[in-house]
């Protein structure tokens, strides 16, 4: 099974796709943890991506495809997987099918903009050891300080107010249309991104036709 996963930043795709690939025994392919990667190791890709990444814009689509190609090639994804942070773009969706890529359930994780900025102004993250906090729903013991390492916590460049807003515009701009691409493809699936971790992951699981 091939899905993909919509939802705007913060909406919870990352989480959800780990679930899904514990239950469907399937790899999730994560376009920001690639990119991530290719930076940390400095190579061309990671540097190009970076300059994007760092302003809040969505990094060009033959970047992004030639990842994906690459990864939904290799031996364990004959069985499925899951796209998580792409196609972001209509451009992006029609590239998939003409690349013949093929895509079963697209899952878009519904939530209020209001209740993202919520969630990601919130994020803090440990500047020594990258232990990851949220000053309301799992706040360190103390204020500033990480738990694990005593480290500074700090609020990534992305997480920042201005920044949120500017995605969400993004988001809005580019990828909302990708609902209308797959729901006249009858492959839309709308789940409810607000209720808990587990709910959503139990409609996602019934979207789709899985076993819960």
């Amino acid at each position: 099974m091939n899905l993909i996963l919509l939802g705007a930043p913060g909406a919870g795709k990352g989480t959800q796709a780990e679930l899904l690939t514990q239950k469907l025994s399937i790899p999730a392919i994560s376009t920001g943890n690639m990119l991530r990667e290719a930076m940390a190791n400095g190579t061309e890709l990671g540097k190009k991506a970076k300059k994007f990444m760092d302003e809040g814009y969505l990094v060009p689509d033959e970047l992004i495809l030639g990842i994906v190609a690459d990864r939904v090639a290799m031996p364990d994804c004959a069985n499925g997987f899951i796209l998580d942070g792409v196609p972001r773009t209509l451009a992006q969706a029609e590239a998939l099918e003409e690349k013949g890529i093929k895509i079963d359930h697209v899952v878009s994780i519904e939530v209020d903009d209001s209740e993202i900025e919520g969630r990601m102004t919130g994020r803090r993250v440990c500047s020594k050891c990258g232990a990851s906090y949220h000053v309301a729903a799992n706040p360190p013991r103390a204020e500033g300080v990480c738990d694990a390492c005593g480290g500074a916590l700090i609020v990534r460049k992305d997480d920042a107010p201005e920044t949120v807003r500017h995605r969400l515009e993004v988001y809005h701009a580019s990828t909302e249309v990708l609902k209308d691409f797959y729901g006249k493809l009858g492959r839309l699936r709308l789940v409810n991104g607000s209720q808990s971790i587990e709910g959503a992951n139990e409609d996602i699981l019934k979207a789709i036709g899985a076993k819960v």
